[in-house]
């Protein structure tokens, strides 16, 4: 199985999970007040990112996706930090001098203080102050990047601050006497207190972050017409068995979780990044195997995730799929699995043309902190050694040989 020319083939990491030194956000301030654990340097990537990237090169890849950290760039409202624009634009040449093009993402969960503590994504012109944001590092970074993600997520965010309070600003929902809430107990740890107004919080958050993709999309476009700009969102794979009633309830979850979000901005988009992690299965009677994460392991499945997004019309990256994994028993032949099904939804028709793998070495996982590892490089946070796995070669082989060898 072979893949089209000029695939791009990488990892992903974001800028808050490997960064470092990060105080100035949302998850920070959380951090500081005991509501999630503390990132701290994590792996020190702001610092060693030109070691990482030749990891990278080593491990045979051509293209890189990582995210700016906003707090970084516009540490006060309105004022923005020429010396961080400059990292940035380090990173950007440090991944063209080792031919590795870049795939940006503008924002990745975190906020900047000022923003969060204003209201974050409840403000009324939350999506021009953003749109702002991006504009400008669109414009200070020039021909150094062509790819660029507004969004990562954004039904995953509306979801973990505002229903499950799991995240900053901890927002919990109630219906009743009924708490909802994340199933691994971060709704609880955080001490979200559950509320039914927050329902609507929810939904005004989710709506705003289709203003801030469509506002952000012209914004860009303005400064950087070549520009290809897309959304990454995060697919749930939902598929009834044995009913009516099971293959119905799973087309509701895919309008409700997906496509209500895309429809909402398809007309401003130039290409899509698709995460895929989970699927759930009504009425399926199958045993799965399971991930660190408690999540199932179908790796396959994201052949239909592929091809449920060929209706929009626009060419497809896989911005993020892999699997937590700390002894790497599991990982090698997940990786082959999904490339597996990559390409089999590009036989079918479907325009994917790249595939980044998460992670490229293992990071902080939000309100979980460091337990849980999805990385091809190992990090030993005592020391910040770098150890490549051996799935990690299982990848590179797939890269090298550009398909896949049954």
């Amino acid at each position: 199985m072979k893949f089209p020319k000029h695939f791009y083939w990488g990892a992903a990491t974001a800028s808050y999970q490997v960064e470092g030194g990060i105080e100035n956000n949302d998850w920070a301030q959380a951090a500081r007040e005991g509501r999630v654990p503390s990132c701290g340097r994590a792996c020190d990537h702001y610092n060693r990112y030109e070691e990482d990237f030749d990891i990278a090169r080593e491990l045979g890849h051509n293209a890189h996706r990582f995210s700016i950290e906003w707090a970084r760039i516009e540490p006060k409202e309105g004022q923005f930090d020429q010396k961080e624009i400059e990292h940035y634009r380090q990173v950007l040449q440090a991944l063209k001098e080792r031919n590795l093009t870049p795939f940006v993402t503008l924002w990745h969960f975190t906020l900047p203080v000022w923003f969060s503590e204003s209201g974050g994504w409840q403000r009324k012109d939350a999506p021009e102050i953003f749109a702002r944001y991006c504009s400008k590092v669109v414009a200070e970074m020039g021909d150094l990047a062509t790819h660029y993600a507004t969004l990562n997520e954004p039904n995953v965010y509306a979801t973990h601050t505002n229903l499950y309070g799991a995240w900053p600003p901890f927002k919990r929902a109630r219906l009743f006497w009924l708490k909802v809430g994340k199933e691994d107990g971060t709704s609880e740890m955080t001490g979200a207190k559950a509320r039914f107004w927050h329902f609507f919080s929810y939904l005004k958050v989710a709506n705003q972050l289709a203003r801030a993709h469509r506002t952000a999309y012209n914004e860009i476009k303005l400064v950087r017409p070549e520009a290809q700009i897309s959304v990454v969102k995060h697919v749930h794979y939902f598929h009834g068995n044995g009913g009516r009633q099971n293959f119905l309830l799973a087309k509701i979850m895919f309008y409700l979780q997906t496509a209500r979000y895309l429809n909402q901005i398809a007309d401003c988009l130039d290409e899509i990044g698709i995460n895929y992690y989970r699927n759930t299965g009504y009425g399926e009677t199958q045993e799965y195997k399971l991930t660190d994460m408690g999540w199932k392991m179908a790796p396959a499945f994201i052949y239909e995730v592929i091809m449920q997004l060929t209706r929009y019309g626009k060419p497809m990256y896989i911005a993020e799929a892999g699997l937590a994994d700390q002894d790497d028993s599991d990982r090698g032949l997940y990786i082959w699995a999904q490339t597996r099904a990559v390409g089999r939804a590009i036989e079918a028709g479907a325009d994917v043309r790249g595939h980044f793998y998460w992670s490229l070495m293992d990071n902080y996982e939000w309100s979980l902190g460091f337990e849980k590892q999805f990385g091809l490089i190992h990090i030993n946070y005592q020391t910040l050694e770098r150890t490549i796995r051996p799935s990690a070669y299982v990848y590179k082989e797939i890269i090298e040989n550009n398909g896949i060898v049954e």
